[in-house]
């Protein structure tokens, strides 16, 4: 598995107390995580004006500078957390870089031009055990680019997505889901048939996309969003299960078909991801995400009965009653320093 972490402006910056706080909870709740490698995509921003609105990449002078910092001081924190390991105590290991420039090409490839429909990216990677990577954009990308450049950039067969604001709020279980989707994914298919018996004679559905619960899918299996449309209401009947598990503790892997390709932490099949939600460079366009665009296509797809093809699920522990995920909200989080100040105010 390798950990892609995005990041942009944020106000907090150039103090790194938002990503520290999502570390700190990979070290709680999942800490083979910081023994993964890690890529770190630092999107930049389109223009410098008076007022921000960072979500169309609008900063102001200070928050320029602040980011420029900013990135530093991230690129300090993830060394010195990666090399850690997920240990605790120090490593030997010494980092050597390599350095290379690709594009992020996007939109209509007949109108493509000297400095249109491609973004410039620098890519700086440790060599050796290649643990750590950074993407630097020369201009803006908008998280789904950021994404597909760092899947293109990922030596694993799965990746870990997580975005600069979100926190684990519980155990995740990491091994198992890894388990799972190695056990219940056959190659992917030339045709729209993503189902393949294993030697015992059953069909395991596809698990290519595992996403974590937030305040907002708590009971999502008993929710309108699957309840009203009777082909999901059928789906999730049959599918929902705990999944076998080898070698654990545990006695099952509870997940639920998940009708939607979230943005928020998600584990995923990384050629699926990149066959799927990427198909073409007209699949997304600069400065989306992909919730915003692909997502809903690929509700539609499984509204008309054709969820295998996304394969993707809702990892449901406790019936789906208690959060995974927390969302900090970084487009408005000040940093630990400030909301104390904050506080104190009020």
């Amino acid at each position: 598995v390798t950990v892609v972490i995005t990041t942009s402006p944020t106000p907090s910056a150039p103090s790194t107390d938002l990503l520290s706080a999502v570390i700190v909870s990979f070290a709680k709740y999942c800490p083979s995580l910081l023994a993964c490698p890690v890529i770190v995509v630092f999107d930049t921003f389109d223009r410098v004006c008076e007022i921000p609105r960072l979500k169309k990449g609008q900063v102001t002078p200070e928050g320029a500078r602040a980011y420029e910092s900013y990135r530093g001081n991230v690129q300090e924190l993830v060394l010195r957390t990666w090399r850690l390991g997920g240990r605790g105590r120090h490593s030997d290991r010494k980092w050597s870089w390599t350095t290379r420039q690709v594009d992020a090409e996007f939109g209509s490839p007949g109108e493509q031009k000297e400095g249109k429909n491609a973004v410039r990216m620098t890519i700086r990677r440790a060599t050796g055990r290649g643990d750590v990577a950074f993407i630097e954009p020369h201009a803006r990308l908008g998280f789904a680019l950021a994404v597909r450049s760092a899947l293109r950039e990922a030596r694993t067969p799965y990746v870990w997505v997580h975005q600069h604001d979100w926190t684990l709020e519980q155990a995740v279980p990491l091994s198992a889901m890894v388990g799972v989707m190695q056990r219940c994914n056959p190659p992917l298919p030339d045709k729209d048939d993503d189902e393949e018996e294993d030697e015992d004679g059953y069909e395991p559905p596809p698990v290519r996309y595992i996403a974590l619960l937030s305040s907002r899918m708590l009971r999502y299996a008993d929710s309108g969003h699957v309840q009203m449309f009777p082909a999901l209401r059928a789906l999730t009947t049959s599918l929902r299960r705990k999944f076998r598990v080898a070698a654990t503790a545990m006695r099952g892997l509870p997940l639920t078909p998940l009708f939607f390709w979230h943005d928020k932490p998600h584990l995923a099949d990384r050629r699926h991801y990149l066959a799927r939600v990427f198909s073409s460079r007209l699949a997304v366009g600069r400065g989306m995400f992909i919730e915003d665009s692909v997502g809903h296509r690929a509700r539609d797809q499984m509204k008309e009965g054709r969820w295998a093809r996304w394969g993707s699920w809702l990892y449901y522990p406790f019936d789906g009653e208690k959060v995974c995920v927390k969302h900090l909200h970084g487009r408005s989080w000040k940093g630990e320093e400030k909301m104390r100040v904050d506080i104190g105010r009020w």
